[in-house]
């Protein structure tokens, strides 16, 4: 007992000393930091150790070396066994963590959802209900001209009903196409983002520049990806006025980065928002309920640069997915690709 005691105290004196000189941090604080538990679970270890100690020393004296192996293996075994509990642990609570963000993203996909069904509910409201009644005006007087017998007024009229009816067929058709398109379509991420720079580039004097390489995320992760970058260039160009936009996606070490960059007036994140603008909290969220991390660096006057990052256990749970499945099937989900392939640069000036 006396022995165990004196060890402990030389050995935490020693460290304590040692830390202290190394961190600035004070002996007793140290010392306080090296127990680890409750005090009592602490001492009743520290005693089962030292008990431990002078059993093996007894045996030792006893049965010579041979007494070493008889207590060392048991300790490797339980060393083993203690380390792969702690990894299975780790690997439940893990799971735990990608199930609350796959609950988490689940629901925020089905608030989506039902804000998308209150756009369109007010979309059949506000656009297509006044052309349809439009339409029927247009009716009610072409029929009073023909019992009027004003023929070219009614041919007139006609006319505007004949332009009422496509401009409504119009509306039907994109309607109908928005609701079966999805934004990244067979083609993947990357493909998806060319196709909306090129398209948002044709109506702003921005150069864009691009260098996006295919990764395979889950269908889910890539869609948030593609929705965080087109409200980040719509923002870019109502708020910032920039010149260059830049947007690259890559995988490196143990994440997937998307960064958007763009050289435009910049401002105070540390200042609220503007009321009613709600761009920045909504990537924020996207983001974080998908398990990533977002970033932001602005200022007034040095434009604003957005970092998104996912862990690359999404890739692998994209990878898995695929291999059980035999490959990439022709009706894969949009963001799976079977082989990477890096887009070429794009850079494009729209007057």
């Amino acid at each position: 007992m006396l022995a165990a005691i004196a060890d402990y105290s030389v050995n935490s004196s020693l460290i304590a000393l040692a830390v202290s000189i190394d961190v600035g941090m004070a002996p007793f604080r140290v010392v306080k930091e090296l127990r680890i538990g409750r005090l009592s679970e602490f001492v009743i270890s520290y005693l089962g150790l030292a008990s431990f100690g002078l059993f093996l020393a007894k045996f030792y004296e006893k049965l010579g070396f041979w007494s070493v192996p008889v207590f060392v293996l048991p300790l490797l075994l339980a060393r083993q066994m203690f380390f792969r509990s702690k990894a299975l642990e780790e690997a439940h609570k893990e799971l735990q963590d990608r199930e609350q963000v796959l609950r988490a993203l689940s629901n925020r996909m089905a608030e989506e959802r039902q804000d998308e069904r209150a756009q369109i509910a007010a979309f059949l409201h506000d656009d297509l209900a006044q052309l349809l009644f439009k339409l029927s005006l247009q009716v009610d007087i072409a029929r009073r001209h023909l019992a009027a017998g004003k023929v070219a007024e009614a041919e007139k009229t006609l006319e505007d009903i004949k332009e009422t009816k496509a401009k409504t067929s119009d509306r039907i058709r994109a309607l109908i196409r928005d609701l079966h398109r999805s934004p990244l379509g067979r083609a993947g991420l990357a493909e998806a983002l060319q196709s909306f720079i090129a398209e948002t580039g044709r109506d702003a004097e921005v150069i864009f520049r691009t260098d996006i390489d295919e990764v395979p995320l889950p269908p889910p992760i890539a869609l948030l990806l593609y929705h965080i970058a087109r409200e980040g260039v719509m923002n870019a160009l109502k708020h910032a006025n920039p010149s260059n936009v830049w947007l690259t996606v890559k995988e490196g070490g143990d994440a997937v980065e998307m960064v958007l960059r763009d050289d435009g007036g910049g401002f105070d994140p540390q200042a609220p928002g503007p009321e009613g603008h709600y761009g920045l909290t909504m990537m924020r969220e996207r983001a974080l309920v998908g398990g990533g991390t977002f970033g932001l660096v602005s200022a007034p006057g040095a434009g604003t640069t957005i970092t998104v990052r996912f862990p690359t256990s999404w890739l692998q749970e994209g990878e898995d997915d695929r291999g059980e499945a035999g490959g990439t099937p022709s009706d894969a989900s949009p963001g799976t690709t079977p082989d990477r392939v890096r887009q070429p640069r794009q850079e494009s000036v729209v007057a």
